[in-house]
């Protein structure tokens, strides 16, 4: 959805540029310039498609409006109970349907992140616990690997250091999807795990932790990457893999000078195809690094926002002994960690979002708010 329509406007006039927006998209979309345009072609449909959802509700919405006039100007008139009893229930739902349209066209018309809609790189680093942090880490790469599935997302790992338990030091991998970052953006921060380890005779609990970021992926036109100010190397492809992974120079280390980010991808046959994802990665970092300083510098608008993505916040907890999972942002806490770690992130994520939701509306205050029923 393009950004001109969410901010600082009154709504009445963000719905009405919403509605005047689609005529000019159908009009131009019956243009022959535009069928001879493929790129513009599919910027016009993919915003038609994201504007009708708004404009349709806003259609439904003055139903309900019409009908509550209506009724109410019918009960004025009408002497008859049963027909007033008909009336008043018809009002009744028109009105709760009314308070629930209002709301959710304040929800749509919420300033948009415009990387919603993006693929998205995940790095995960054991943190404090040793071989214990290292293990969790794996899990949680799991845990994302298995909702990916669950959403109809592709995931391709791209680099790992294992620890030799079947932990994983690091990792990094791609997630592309429809509206991947959407839903995974949440999930930046320390996330702890508190168990009993296999390794643990006494029985003794203890807690480690490991370290999750979302970055969305950026492409060139979000972010221009001097590839004068990298340098490559090549070397021999470590760990699992298939024939011709590990017997030939096919692994990329990607250096950013003037950072020292250092980014590597082994997980293909093909040099050139290692090459590409690394530059996708670096450039992925690099345009995280921008945009959370540019939050930085937005602090209290940052604060007001729920998963900052900041990597160094706690944000869950995940107790195995009391089978539970509780993410602290929200103070959200249930007793289904084993579904959870199986990948079953939906209620959290939707819980997520609508906190989310409601600070934005908090923030945006109630002057869009009762500008509807006027």
């Amino acid at each position: 959805m393009t950004g001109s329509f969410w901010g600082g406007r009154r709504l009445f006039e963000q719905l009405s540029e919403v509605t005047r927006r689609l005529e000019e998209i159908s009009r131009q979309l019956l243009e022959p310039e535009t069928a001879r345009d493929p790129s513009r072609l599919q910027s016009l449909m993919k915003e038609r498609a994201s504007l009708s959802p708004v404009a349709e509700a806003y259609e439904e919405y003055g139903k309900a409006r019409q009908t509550i006039e209506d009724c109410t100007r019918m009960l004025e008139e009408e002497r008859d109970d049963e027909m007033r009893a008909l009336m008043k229930e018809e009002l009744a739902l028109a009105r709760e349907s009314e308070a629930g349209l209002k709301e959710k066209l304040r929800i749509m018309l919420l300033p948009r992140d415009p990387n919603d809609e993006k693929n998205v790189v995940v790095e995960i680093r054991a943190g404090v616990g040793g071989d214990e942090a290292a293990l969790f880490a794996s899990e949680i790469f799991r845990m994302y690997s298995r909702y990916a599935d669950r959403q109809g997302w592709k995931v391709e790992l791209t680099s790992v250091s294992e620890n030799g338990l079947g932990g994983f030091k690091e990792c990094v991998f791609l997630v592309n999807g429809q509206g991947a970052y959407s839903r995974l953006k949440y999930e930046s921060g320390v996330h702890r795990v508190q168990r009993v380890p296999e390794t643990e005779s006494g029985g003794r609990i203890h807690t480690s932790a490991c370290t999750v970021a979302i970055m969305p992926q950026a492409e060139e036109i979000d972010f221009q990457l001097d590839l004068n100010e990298c340098h490559f190397d090549v070397f021999r492809a470590s760990g699992n893999g298939g024939q011709c992974v590990n017997t030939t120079d096919s692994a990329v280390r990607l250096v950013h000078e003037p950072t020292g980010i250092v980014v590597s991808c082994q997980d293909e046959k093909s040099q050139l195809k290692n090459k590409d994802k690394a530059i996708k990665i670096l450039r992925s970092i690099l345009y995280q690094k921008e945009v959370m300083e540019r939050h930085d510098a937005e602090a209290e608008e940052r604060r007001s926002q729920i998963g900052t993505g900041d990597r160094s916040e706690k944000i869950r907890t995940y107790n195995f002994p009391q089978g539970r999972v509780t993410d602290h942002r929200i103070r959200l806490t249930l007793y289904k960690i084993e579904s959870i770690i199986d990948g079953d992130l939906d209620e959290i994520i939707d819980s997520l979002i609508s906190a989310d939701q409601a600070a934005k509306l908090a923030k945006s205050g109630e002057e869009s708010y009762a500008e509807l029923g006027e």
